[in-house]
């Protein structure tokens, strides 16, 4: 086949040519990829102001709960005395006196001492329970609020070693470690938790049939009240103690040494006594604190101002606009953000309703600015109203009644509060005076439904010293069958009652078999279950769950939730709801930035967009080679014409130049 080259036969440049008429086909695919460009530029600046708004909105949400307009700090002048943590939303300014005469201790009990950890101890079962001890009366009573646990030893983990790895594994509210010492490995117990009623009692089901004596697992067992070598088979080191600090002269005491409920909204964690040395304790606002929150909110909006105000801005000199100038979404933003601000908060408990009265202005170019001595003045005199200026904060005017959250849904306001119906808890009452001898196998076994969780216990065998101690037996072993729910009992006249800590129709309690049924309760023993509370919220029926009322749907109030913890039936007051400026920007940004909000609608139409332009350039490229091949069959045409006319005009003028010549004279 012979070689071609274009032009060579016409000496036209068939390629130059081919390329300029290309050139000129390509024209609307030059202004596709300008569309694609633009489109993508938008793109970018969308990306750019979602994460100014991420950001800023981060911050929002850490001011949308108020616990940053609640702050308050706690100084001791003997500052190693113990560590201060302030709630500042209960805590009140003042100053107290302290002092501690003792610290909190847990209990601790050792063994006697083997070869080493792996020594050979026993199998069988370990049970645990808590209580205090009374030396003098030599007298042992069961903590009621802490179950009994009960961890098996197999005969793999009969060893030292063996049993401390069990203990630990079972998390039954005791560590267990080994010290080895002049004489041997020892194991200690722990109880977890300090407190004189946190004494440890130990018993043991020993595989060998003794659980008292100091042969096999019994050896580990330790009843404070027997004696040593019959089931008091280990050796206490650290008694339980209680922790006892006075406050202004006031005398406490303590299980452990953190005091959160002497003084309102003050955590203690004493660390050493001061006998006869007291101290003073201060407590005051944190409006440092306040201050940066505030100062931190300024910072935000501002910097997605600037955001808005370069993406949005035309440029005189260069007579150019931004990428997003005169784009409706952006300038829906603009004004959404500003409007909040500019609106008084409705709602408020307080008169202190807008940023304008604790010192924060908007500029004429949107941005906010704060005036510091107008803030400081706001911290002195309305520090509690501050927290609603930038959060969602409910009060009620009962104070039995409580708001524990809300919704979207719900709008800012002042709504009545009616309760017709309170909630209760479910419970069982004995008919009878309980007996107080439990017998191993007898009747010692009792099964239970706890809000709707099967619970089936095993009492420990003896004769009680009165109903109280048995009821607290009956509650720890209980409470150590459940997972998630826990109950109280209580006695009246040797007549045990049973009752759920949960209210509401999920309550109940019922006695579902057990060969201790008849003499723990009688006979017929009464199941009563629960209710919900009921009532209305804003004039329209509330729906109850537990002690909470929740705004009706529809209603204004919808989503309020309202938690009523007693008093009477009827009328009780109102509940305030108001939307403060940092939550109802959050809401306003989430909703721009939603999976169907505006921001996302607009980046898929872009996408879209350009995905269509991408399909026609896609489609023009295709059509392009088919000109482009056209163009050339052409023009190769017109140059090998061309090229057989000149060799035909070569031809004939070769051929006339040979051609004879004529004279005139012939």
């Amino acid at each position: 086949m012979p070689i071609q080259a274009p032009g060579i036969g016409s000496n036209l440049d068939v390629n130059g040519i081919v390329s300029q008429l290309m050139a000129a086909e390509r024209q609307p695919l030059t202004l596709l990829q300008s569309r694609t460009q633009a489109f993508q530029t938008k793109l970018s600046a969308y990306g750019t102001l979602k994460g100014a708004l991420s950001t800023f909105q981060t911050g929002l949400k850490e001011l949308g709960d108020g616990s940053k307009f609640s702050a308050a700090k706690g100084t001791l002048a003997e500052a190693s005395l113990a560590t201060v943590s302030v709630d500042g939303t209960k805590a009140v300014p003042g100053s107290y006196t302290l002092e501690v005469e003792r610290l909190a201790q847990q209990h601790k009990v050792y063994s006697t001492a083997l070869t080493d950890a792996t020594s050979a101890v026993g199998s069988g079962s370990i049970s645990i329970q808590f209580g205090t001890y009374d030396a003098d009366a030599n007298t042992f009573s069961v903590n009621a609020g802490k179950a009994a646990q009960t961890v098996t030893i197999g005969a793999g983990q009969s060893s030292l070693g063996g049993i401390r790895d069990s203990i630990n594994a079972a998390n039954i509210g005791v560590t267990a470690t080994i010290i080895t010492d002049n004489a041997g490995a020892r194991l200690v117990v722990t109880s977890k938790d300090s407190g004189a009623a946190n004494s440890v009692r130990i018993t043991v089901t020993d595989d060998d049939g003794n659980g008292a004596d100091t042969n096999g697992l019994s050896q580990l067992a330790y009843d404070p009240t027997a004696t040593v070598g019959a089931g008091k088979n280990l050796t206490q080191s650290s008694a339980a103690q209680d922790a006892r600090l006075a406050v202004d002269g006031i005398w406490l005491t303590k299980a452990s040494n953190s005091f959160s409920d002497v003084v309102e909204g003050v955590t203690l964690n004493l660390q050493k006594t001061n006998l006869a040395s007291p101290t003073v304790l201060t407590i005051e606002r944190d409006k440092a604190k306040v201050q940066e929150a505030i100062e931190s909110f300024i910072k935000g909006y501002n910097d997605v101002s600037k955001t808005l105000r370069d993406l949005t801005a035309y440029n005189e000199s260069t007579r150019t606009g931004a990428a997003l100038q005169g784009d409706a979404t952006t300038r829906t933003l603009q004004a959404k953000l500003r409007g909040i601000l500019a609106k008084p908060l409705s709602g408020a408990a307080s008169s202190v309703n807008s940023l304008s009265q604790i010192g924060v202005s908007i500029q004429r170019d949107g941005t906010l600015a704060l005036n510091t001595q107008k803030l400081d003045a706001a911290l002195q005199n309305n520090f509690s109203a501050i927290k609603g200026i930038f959060a969602a904060v409910g009060t009620a005017t009962d104070s039995l009644a409580s708001v524990t959250g809300s919704t979207s849904k719900t709008q800012a306001g002042t709504y009545a509060l009616d309760v017709t119906q309170l909630a209760t808890q479910g419970s069982l009452a004995g008919s009878a005076p309980a007996s107080l001898t439990i017998t191993a196998g007898a009747n010692d076994a009792v099964s239970f439904s706890i809000n709707g969780v099967a619970a089936s216990v095993t009492l420990a065998a003896g004769t009680y010293v009165d109903a109280t101690a048995l009821a607290a037996e009956v509650q720890s072993k209980i409470n150590g069958a459940l997972s998630g729910a826990s109950v109280a009992v209580s006695e009246v006249a040797g007549v045990l009652t049973i009752k759920s800590n949960a209210y509401g129709s999920a309550s109940s309690i019922t006695l579902t078999g057990g060969n201790g049924a008849a003499g723990l309760l009688g006979g017929a023993p009464v199941a009563v279950s629960g209710v919900n509370a009921q009532g209305s919220i804003n004039g329209a029926a509330a729906s109850g769950n537990g002690q909470v009322l929740t705004g009706a749907v529809g209603d204004a109030a919808e989503g309020l939730g309202v938690r009523i913890l007693g008093g009477a039936l009827g009328a009780r007051g109102s509940v305030s709801f108001a939307q403060g400026y940092a939550y109802q920007l959050n809401v306003a940004i989430e909703q721009f930035l939603d999976s169907q909000g505006p921001l996302t609608t607009r980046t898929e139409g872009l996408n879209a967009s350009i995905r269509d332009i991408q399909s026609r350039a896609e489609a023009f490229e295709r059509r392009m080679e088919q000109v482009e091949k056209r163009y050339r069959a052409q023009f190769t045409a017109l140059d090998r014409m061309v090229s057989n006319l000149q060799a035909t005009s070569t031809f004939l003028t070769q051929q006339l130049a040979n051609l004879p010549s004529t004279s005139s004279n012939s």
